[in-house]
């Protein structure tokens, strides 16, 4: 068999049927059998010469999906106009808005950590790699400079505040009622103010997570029904 010449092509496919399949299916229930069967033509083998596990497809989707998003970052961060406080709360409202959000929603993965501990993985290394050293610890440093936000600690308050916010706030890992996310978010707000000496203004932050909160948990019943 002649050497594939577009492997780029083939990775847009891939990403493609998967994504298609996750959101019909729900993603616990979608093997990379289904993704393979979905592909009509391409091998088990030409799937994972791209892509080691079902995780790394989705990994792949979101970063895909995301460009976007990572472009709008990019502008706040290097903005001239914003002291770093306003540059924080400009990163909180643009990421809680962007597609990530919507797209864990509907591929509604189980909220169980133990039964997605690689998902869970993926979070908390994105956090290291990208997230942090990234967006959030330039903007935090220029905040501390500019006198806006106030730590002696910037790279450790930027790590605590995001894995606080993806891991323990945001509703993905564990099933929570409205009330326990408003709750969570308020004191979420209030760790904020306490270690960085700025405050995090809501903004309908809490309505749009307990929008997610709902059709993400809603997703969960779907697919479960559809087990």
């Amino acid at each position: 068999m002649a050497r594939n010449k577009y492997p780029e092509e083939t990775v847009n496919r891939i990403l493609d049927v998967s994504l298609a399949l996750f959101f019909k299916k729900g993603y616990d229930n979608t093997s990379i059998q289904d993704i393979i069967d979905g592909l009509g033509g391409l091998t088990k083998g030409a799937v994972y010469h791209h892509f080691k596990s079902k995780e790394d497809i989705l990994s792949a989707a979101l970063e895909r999906e995301n460009a976007p998003l990572y472009v709008q970052l990019e502008r706040i961060r290097d903005s001239g106009h914003m002291n770093g406080a306003e540059k924080l709360q400009a990163l909180v409202e643009t990421s809680i808005t962007g597609p990530q959000m919507d797209m864990w929603a509907r591929i509604a993965p189980s909220v169980d950590p133990v039964k997605n501990a690689r998902l869970l993985g993926m979070q908390y290394q994105s956090v290291f790699q990208e997230t942090v050293p990234l967006f959030v610890q330039p903007i935090v440093e220029q905040g501390v400079r500019d006198g806006s936000i106030r730590t002696a600690y910037p790279h450790e308050f930027s790590e605590v505040i995001v894995l606080v916010a993806n891991l323990w706030a945001s509703p993905m890992f564990h099933s929570c009622t409205t009330e326990q996310l408003k709750t969570r978010m308020d004191y979420y707000l209030d760790i904020v103010k306490m270690l960085g000496g700025c405050s995090l203004e809501d903004k309908g932050l809490g309505i749009i997570l307990e929008n997610y909160r709902k059709h993400f948990h809603q997703r969960l019943e779907e697919v479960r029904e559809g087990e």
